[in-house]
């Protein structure tokens, strides 16, 4: 395959939602890239045109450098009708804290910082001890096979940042309902009996929109000690947060603190079960939990790109990008790049520099939750692999096909405890 042929598959690559159903080959062509092409022009019909980074150095670059790279309202790589069809439906334009920029974003994160600090986190793992012990019975229960996904992965983080959102146990089907209208509108699975991905979406916006309206509503008149009442009557820069910016708000907090977390487990728990060794590596040296949860982010990288637009004639290693042209930060390609990761496309507990990983980004649009998600992943790996003598697949491993938030979202396994 000619460089051109590579260039031009991997563009496909980063936008089509299908092709991230099959991630060895995704792996396989877009490592081709990187080593080849690193800085692919991307254009094809019904999206904005685009330069996608696969190196590490350039993703980096371009994410800590927020005077010239701003996120805008389209930080997420849409079809343009999708767009266009999102706004004439009625769903406000995005302005979360991974849409704003400045001193909007600055202020606007202010409102929860406190809450994923790495000292408030801490005072958490006793309830997220709890729910860990809670889904690892349920495994007992399950008797010995589970889809790990479905049946533990998704409800276990779910379940995490419902809780510390204030958000009843008996809501969570409908929060796992919209974030997958969200983050997985695409994929086949999730349409359901809607006609497009776009309703998919639409949809779920608009679901949100009236639970969280009666969130807001409650909170404001009856305040209590979650973080959806810190939202409600957040005060970004002194001044009442609005309607929209507060819907959004919730939306990102709720979406990216679960879907993310889940696939990176799942993710996990996958390259495990193709190398048993890495759960028995963290069994006997239980030190190893907090590395193995790096790697397992590093490994999976659910949050697949963000979009930064120029905000001037600029370069990135030596390829000119004019003032509005848009970037795409590919964290998959860069969490692999052999220039900084040795053997990379090897999952390892032990790599020494797994907490180098790309996939929060970096900046000061570094994730808000990385505390959180490290965590959750250390804490149900660190048990998985004290009480499981055995792990092997009862079937193939299913990847969602989004191209923005993604992983496996079917894992069927089998396992024994001691």
């Amino acid at each position: 395959m000619t460089t051109t042929d590579t260039a031009e598959l991997a563009g496909r690559l980063f936008v089509l939602p299908e092709e991230w159903a099959d991630m060895d080959r995704w792996h396989a062509v877009i490592g081709e890239a990187r080593r080849s092409t690193p800085i692919v022009s991307v254009s094809i019909d019904g999206f904005q045109p685009f330069w996608a980074l696969t190196r590490y150095a350039d993703v980096m670059a371009v994410s800590r450098d927020n005077d010239t790279w701003h996120n805008t309202t389209r930080s997420v790589l849409m079809a343009n009708a999708e767009w266009d069809g999102m706004l004439g439906a009625g769903v406000p334009e995005p302005m979360s804290l991974v849409h704003l920029d400045g001193v909007e974003h600055r202020d606007d994160r202010q409102v929860t910082n406190d809450w994923f600090k790495p000292a408030a986190v801490r005072h958490r793992q006793e309830r997220i001890d709890a729910l860990t012990d809670m889904f690892m019975a349920k495994m007992r229960d399950l008797g010995g096979e589970c889809d790990f996904a479905r049946d533990i992965a998704q409800p276990f983080t779910l379940r995490v940042i419902m809780d510390i959102y204030g958000v009843p146990e008996s809501d969570e089907p409908l929060m796992l309902e919209l974030t997958q209208g969200l983050f997985g509108a695409a994929d086949p699975e999730f349409i359901g009996e809607a006609a497009t991905p776009a309703e998919v979406f639409v949809n779920a916006a608009f679901k949100f929109m009236s639970y969280f309206a009666a969130i807001t509503e409650d909170r404001q008149k009856c305040p209590t000690g979650d973080l959806a009442s810190v939202i409600a009557n957040g005060q970004p820069g002194g001044c009442p947060m609005g309607d929209i910016q507060r819907l959004w708000y919730y939306i990102i907090v709720a979406t990216a603190g679960h879907d993310t977390t889940s696939f990176a487990l799942s993710g996990g728990v996958e390259a495990m079960l193709r190398d048993p060794s890495q759960l028995r590596a963290v069994r006997d040296d239980p030190s190893l939990a907090a590395n193995a949860a790096e790697e397992t982010i590093r490994w999976t990288s659910p949050v697949r790109h963000f979009m930064r637009y120029a905000t001037r004639d600029t370069e990135i290693a030596g390829t000119a990008i004019p003032a509005g042209g848009a970037a795409l930060l590919s964290y998959p390609s860069a969490n692999r790049d052999e220039t900084v990761f040795e053997d990379p496309d090897t999952f390892d507990v032990r790599r020494h520099n797994a907490d180098r990983l790309a996939a929060f980004g970096g900046g000061a649009h570094f994730c808000l939750g990385s505390q959180f998600a490290r965590r959750e992943v250390r804490t149900f790996l660190g048990r998985m692999a004290q009480e499981l003598a055995d792990i092997e697949p009862a079937g193939p491993a299913e990847w969602s096909q989004s191209a923005f938030v993604s992983g496996v979202k079917h894992l069927p396994m089998r396992y024994s405890f001691y």
